[in-house]
Order: structure tokens, then sequence, then C-alpha cells
């Protein structure tokens, strides 16, 4: 008897993307604890000199869309467990991807403003 089998296999993918994006958060949050800690600023204007360092704002977009796809792929996985009605689970989805979007594109203009 031949087995079907069926479904998007998102599996090693995923797996790998979650552990890929809390890899990339984690070392961001080393990193800037290491630098928080040196220069400790504790004004607004060192804050906007820290953050005005080109490679500190390039690492602080690769942090926010590491959370933002570290996120989508753990709500996915829980709506696709957990919400058996399939137009409810994909409102849920699309929505969780709207605000996613909205957050980074937020964290982008913060950044860059």
């Amino acid at each position: 008897m031949k087995r079907l089998v069926v479904g998007a296999h998102y599996g090693l993918r995923d797996w790998l993307a979650q552990r890929v994006t809390a890899l990339v958060m984690a070392v961001y949050i080393v990193g800037f604890a290491v630098v928080w800690f040196s220069k400790q600023p504790t004004t607004y204007d060192a804050w906007r000199a820290l953050f005005a360092q080109g490679w500190m704002r390039v690492a602080t977009l690769l942090f926010i869309a590491s959370l933002a796809w570290h996120a989508w792929v753990g709500v996915r996985d829980i709506l696709m467990d957990y919400i058996p009605a399939t137009w409810l689970r994909l409102s849920l989805q699309v929505l969780t991807l709207l605000l996613l979007a909205i957050y980074l594109g937020w964290g982008i203009q913060i950044l860059w403003r």
C-alpha cells in the first residue's frame, strides 16, 4: 500500500527559519548589550548618535526583520494547529501578515527618518 503525502511540506524550512532568526536576534541582543554597557547612552543625543551609525541601523533592521519572520512562522503554525475553520484561520493569517508588515515598515521609518 502506497502512502499519499499531501500538504504544504513546511517542516524543515520553517524549523530552520525559526532557529536562524532566533540566532540573529540573540547575536543582536548580545551585541547591543555590549555596546550599551560600554557606551551607556543615557541621553537622547547619545541614543541618536548610536543609531545614526549605519552598522547599528542595519543590525537593528536585521533584528526587526528576523523578529517579524520568527513571529510569522510561530503564529502561522499556532493558527494552523488550533483554528479548524478555514475562513477564520485565513483571516487571522492575513491580519497577522498585515500587522507584521506594518511593524516592519514602521521600524524602517524610525531607523531612516
